[in-house]
């Protein structure tokens, strides 16, 4: 995508061309081999808004001007995709620069980090992501983020007549816009819905559900074999809001969704679309549907019984399968599927929710930031982007970004597969990275729900109030979706 603003930031065309003529030799060819550690064929470095004591010339191979040696410190989200391919980069980067690159892989990124950010001394790079992410508005209206609009607009490494930012699925970028500036970078292509067991699928005669009735009907049956129907990640009621925010789009179709984006007054209550899809939700809870227990369980724990095949069901994101690979028995057959359709939806089975992921960014006060651009350019490069699609089994938001060579576990393969039939019939979200509390507020809400202490009409008030608090923050006036 060329430059952007949040006024015309729309992500439900996300260059779902690119995506399939990227991904389509991926079954094709046997897990490669080859080592991805050789050096990028780049260099990076400043800009006169860096505070680094020295640079070389600039030129299209070295936009900021990187001088050799230096020090670089990257921290990293050690969740779903571990961080192995952070370790990667670092050395690639490392032998090409002669830098000296600090990783630090963890989980408490808020615990961590926050005193950093506070006392003006945080890392060069950052995977803000996880439970304990700080949140990006927050960073921003504090002025902790670095537009990245310079690394976007630098030449790409594999093909310097072209900008970074050109190289990219469009629309991709979108999700780190924080007032019309793009501040942190999404990289991860990353699809949500639901997952199931090829392998139970079939020895039980269960087809894919393709409507809300059929998916039902599993569920009973799996209920009635003493199997939990949908299993979801309790004390992380993220998740669940994966399938009721997929399912009032896909009921709604995209005006439900930027209904929701937009802070509209009817978002929630006044919503047919929304209340179609709490309903729908609500009465897998009614029914006893749920694995038992598991609203009591975290993330991980509820995905390891859903492996033990005691849920037919689970709801997650593409990182699901190298979350779970040690947990996952060999012959189990991870698939994902769309979300089931509601009666009368305005997208087709088909439609997906699907966009960029994982947001990386680069302190406003970082103290290498000619070694943080250069690390962030080469991100986007297609040795690097393999290299990610070799070590954390999935795509990035580089377009045709997986060389010949490489191919995808099962789950993953699936997604690429299930992007093929959804063509141009995607959607995604943008009020998580937008409105946090407002974000954190509707989890809270299907916490309540799924454990019964709600009902369906409250969820939606409770929904609607948090929509209505948003639009007060004078913030919200910067960011719309025509």
């Amino acid at each position: 995508m060329g430059s952007t603003s949040a006024e015309n930031s729309n992500t439900e065309g996300v260059g779902r061309r690119d995506l399939i003529k990227r991904s389509a030799a991926l079954g094709l060819i046997s897990v490669p081999t080859m080592s991805f550690l050789s050096a990028c064929a780049s260099g990076g470095g400043d800009d006169s808004n860096s505070g680094d004591k020295g640079t070389a010339k600039t030129s299209k191979t070295n936009p900021f001007g990187l001088k050799k040696g230096g020090k670089l410190e990257v921290v990293v989200f050690k969740g779903g995709y571990g961080d192995d391919y952070a370790k990667a980069w670092e050395a690639a980067f490392d032998k090409k620069w002669g830098t000296t690159t600090a990783h630090t892989g963890t989980q408490e990124i808020t615990g961590k980090l926050q005193p950093r950010f506070n006392g003006g001394t945080p890392p060069d790079v950052v995977d803000d992501s996880g439970a304990q992410q700080i949140k990006l508005d927050v960073l921003y209206k504090s002025g902790q983020l670095l537009d990245l609009a310079s690394v976007l607009d630098a030449p790409s490494i594999d093909d310097p007549s072209k900008k970074v930012r050109d190289t990219l699925i469009p629309g991709t970028l979108d999700p780190g816009l924080q007032g019309g500036k793009v501040v942190s970078l999404n990289y991860i292509y990353t699809v949500w819905g639901l997952w199931y067991s090829g392998k139970l699928f079939k020895e039980k005669g269960w087809e894919v559900p393709k409507t809300w009735d059929d998916f039902l009907a599993i569920c009973k049956d799996a209920k009635s074999q003493g199997i939990g129907g949908l299993a979801h990640q309790g004390k992380y009621p993220y998740y669940i809001n994966v399938a009721i925010m997929d399912l009032i789009a896909k009921k709604g179709g995209l005006d439900a969704m930027k209904a929701i984006d937009n802070l509209d007054p009817k978002a929630f209550v006044g919503s047919d679309a929304a209340a179609a899809a709490i309903e729908a939700i609500y009465e897998v809870v009614e029914k006893g549907y749920l694995l038992p227990g598991t609203n009591g369980l975290t993330h991980t724990e509820s995905q390891t019984r859903w492996n033990q095949y005691k849920a037919a069901f689970i709801t997650c994101g593409s990182w699901l399968e190298n979350e779970q690979l040690k947990q996952t028995p060999a012959d189990f057959d991870m698939k994902f599927m769309p979300m089931p359709s509601l009666p009368d939806s305005k997208l087709p089975f088909e439609a997906i929710r699907a966009g960029s992921g994982e947001p990386f960014i680069i302190p406003a006060k970082a103290a290498n930031l000619p070694q943080a651009k250069e690390f962030v350019r080469s991100m986007l490069s297609k040795e690097w982007s393999t290299l990610f699609a070799q070590k954390a089994n999935s795509l990035t938001i580089l377009k045709d970004g997986v060389s010949d060579g490489v191919t995808l576990r099962p789950g993953t393969q699936s997604t690429v597969e299930a992007s093929k039939a959804a063509g141009d019939n995607t959607f995604n979200y943008l009020y998580p990275n937008w409105y946090s509390e407002m974000g954190t507020s509707l989890e809270n809400a299907s916490n309540e729900l799924m454990a019964k202490r709600i009902q369906p009409k409250e969820w939606l008030k409770r929904a609607q109030a948090a929509v209505d608090k948003a639009a007060k923050d004078p913030a919200s006036k910067k960011n719309h979706r025509d």
